[in-house]
């Protein structure tokens, strides 16, 4: 054990001689404690959150989305389809063709966005974990149109997906057919029975309504077209390769999106806000040091005998400055390890218990939690280089100091 760390420990262990110091040494600990254990329970209810978030976003947005770079529409072959199909790391491929339309009700009618789908999209999907009502998947039977509707649409139009008689038409314009006096001339439409609801966030639940891929095409006349080919990918696949691949099957004039990718704006929305958090408790962190070079200080002038008799014995300034620099880091490690112990417990508390509930309406009930041990560490981290910066002018102050032992 290097000399300096045990002259520190042996400062950090042993009590002073005057209570104040004392008391300012805890009160520095107990700052950096709270902040310590504020950080971490701000950032686990931020990575909560955003993992909540990301599941609801995954009902609708696949590992990789394929869509035209211009236009609404592209088209797909068969043959193209089994080839992504084929390619390594691929799990599930589908094919989804959406648009926006009008719905219509017994009563009311609203626009919104009507997305076709085929069998295999609810594997790429989610949506199951989110049904209401019904089931996700497409029934065996062929003498209706099946929907699958967000509640807020099926709230807003009035329908009830268990009412055997439940219908809705749903209308879209003929391309190319200009509008005449008698406006249902220039709309194609059909009818469809919903036979289930999702519930996800207002986003997709007061929007979408979800039909049979082949129902959707001949609604918009779209032949063997679609809006995107919507990729479930095998875990550690890696994307770089399987990007080039998927462009020289479908053609260069198209896009390819991640999950990030697809909602760039929100997760950039959610990571500044968690590093907003973070700066504002830096900033309460650097205020609650001022306490560490207060208390780190008053040990330099209680030490003063101490400091003298180790450059009498040939201690270098160097060795003086670890002394106090190795204290306030110990100070700062202590009171981060105390708040991080204290975060990790609440947060568990929260997990487990739900003491913090959300209101009604909500699709979870409580506060959700994720612990990572990146924040951990960088909460810890933090807390030591902030004391460490804090104990740098005391420590300064005592290696300058012309200290010699005198014989009374």
């Amino acid at each position: 054990m290097a000399p300096a760390f045990k002259i520190a420990w042996r400062y950090f262990r042993g009590k002073k001689s005057a209570q104040a110091i004392n008391i300012i040494s805890w009160i520095s600990i107990g700052a950096i404690a709270v902040s310590s254990a504020a950080m971490i329970v701000l950032f686990s209810v931020f990575n909560g959150l955003e993992d909540t978030v990301k599941g609801m976003y995954s009902a609708f947005n696949p590992g990789l989305k394929v869509r035209p770079s211009k236009g609404k529409f592209f088209t797909v072959t068969d043959e193209q389809l089994q080839a992504v199909r084929q390619l390594p790391g691929i799990a599930v491929a589908s094919l989804s063709l959406e648009d926006m339309v009008l719905l219509t009700g017994d009563e009311e009618q609203r626009v919104g966005t009507l997305k076709g789908v085929d069998d295999s999209w609810f594997k790429v999907s989610h949506i199951d974990s989110f049904m209401t009502d019904g089931q996700a998947s497409w029934p065996q039977r062929h003498d209706y149109t099946p929907a699958i509707m967000g509640l807020g649409v099926s709230i807003a139009l009035g329908i009830d997906v268990n009412n055997a008689f439940a219908g809705l038409r749903i209308y879209y314009p003929k391309p190319g057919i200009p509008s005449s006096e008698d406006p249902e001339a220039g709309l194609n439409s059909i009818v469809v029975k919903p036979q289930g609801n999702f519930r996800i966030q207002d986003e997709f639940d007061g929007q979408y309504v979800l039909v049979p891929l082949e129902a959707a095409r001949r609604l918009f006349g779209a032949g063997n077209r679609a809006s995107s080919v919507e990729i479930a990918l095998k875990p550690g696949t890696g994307e770089g390769r399987l990007r080039y691949e998927l462009k020289e099957i479908l053609g260069e004039g198209i896009i390819i999106e991640n999950r990030f990718e697809q909602n760039k704006t929100f997760y950039m929305i959610m990571r500044s806000e968690k590093w907003a958090v973070y700066a504002i408790l830096l900033m309460v962190l650097l205020i609650a040091s001022f306490n560490m070079i207060g208390s780190l200080s008053m040990v330099v002038l209680e030490k003063k005998k101490d400091i003298a008799i180790l450059k009498s014995m040939g201690a270098r300034r160097t060795l003086i400055h670890s002394v106090f620099l190795t204290e306030g880091g110990l100070l700062a490690l202590f009171g981060a390890l105390i708040g991080v112990l204290a975060g990790l417990l609440l947060c568990l508390g929260q997990h487990y218990y739900g003491w913090i509930s959300l209101p009604e309406g909500f699709i979870i009930d409580a506060y959700p939690v994720l612990l990572q041990a990146q924040d951990f560490l960088l909460v810890v981290a933090t807390a030591l280089a902030v004391g460490l910066l804090a104990a740098w002018y005391p420590a300064y102050k005592a290696s300058r100091q012309a200290i010699y032992v005198r014989e009374e």
